[in-house]
């Protein structure tokens, strides 16, 4: 409901998307660019993907092959579902109004469904840390100025039914074993 909200605010340019561009303008670079730019790489795929994998690795090895497929399923998902959202609905980003595709933000939802995934994957115990990482890449992004608030809040909104794979991926390898 979230997700469909922002995304209609952002697609028709409504208060809320207005009101997000105001709030994106007094926020870019108030930190260091080496700390916005710090978090806003751990939502890169060449960060957060060799995270997830050794955790898929830990978990293959520990024989938890159902919960491995849905973690690397529910990551082959992030680009099948941002990539198609950028396009339509071609959001210029906050440093680049000329360019467009920066709604939702893919480092967000990579950060995301990475490192919550190698949580549930390693140990929930993990899952604050999971939940820090996420936030710092979601503050580094809008800090550096590469995109909105809501871009990393929708993201946010669209990775939070998508993790729902630990909880089914639990029960489906506890009933196979049965």
């Amino acid at each position: 409901m979230l997700f469909a909200v922002i995304t209609w605010q952002v697609v028709v340019a409504g208060p809320l998307a207005r009101l997000d561009e105001r709030l994106s303008r007094s926020l870019v670079d108030r930190v260091p660019r080496w700390f916005s730019e710090l978090g806003a790489d751990l939502g890169n795929m060449t960060v957060a993907l060799p995270v997830l994998g050794a955790a898929m690795a830990y978990a293959l090895w520990r024989g938890r092959r159902s919960q491995v497929l849905a973690a690397g399923l529910t990551m082959a998902l992030v680009p099948l579902l941002i990539i198609p959202l950028k396009d339509w609905t071609a959001r210029p980003g906050p440093l680049e109004p000329w360019a467009a595709g920066y709604y939702p933000s893919g480092h967000t939802a990579t950060a995301m469904v990475a490192y919550v995934g190698a949580a549930f994957l390693v140990s929930k115990r993990l899952l604050p840390l999971a939940a820090v990482l996420t936030t710092l890449t979601a503050i580094g992004l809008v800090l550096r100025g590469f995109h909105w608030p809501l871009d990393v809040l929708a993201s946010v909104a669209l990775c939070v039914p998508l993790l729902r794979w630990p909880v089914l991926a639990e029960r489906y390898g506890r009933a196979s074993r049965s």
